[in-house]
């Protein structure tokens, strides 16, 4: 079952934490974003495969937005 991980926030992609493939535990960051120069980790929901990440470093992104995607495992 994939599961589509969205922005909560609207901001600017600062780094790129995890690839595909890697698998994750429940909160691991996979991004972090930068909004009102504030650091926001956009994190894992529970233990998954990351599948895709949609979005690249320094890349607007909105509210909204799914910005990856993950599989349970």
């Amino acid at each position: 079952m994939t599961i589509r991980i969205k922005s909560e926030i609207a901001g600017k992609v600062w780094k790129i934490e995890a690839k595909p493939g890697d698998i994750l535990a429940e909160d691991d960051p996979i991004l972090i974003l930068e909004s009102m120069k504030m650091e926001i980790p956009v994190a894992a929901p529970s233990r998954c495969k990351l599948v895709e990440i949609l979005v690249a470093e320094e890349e607007a992104v909105a509210e909204g937005q799914t910005v990856a995607t993950v599989e349970k495992v």
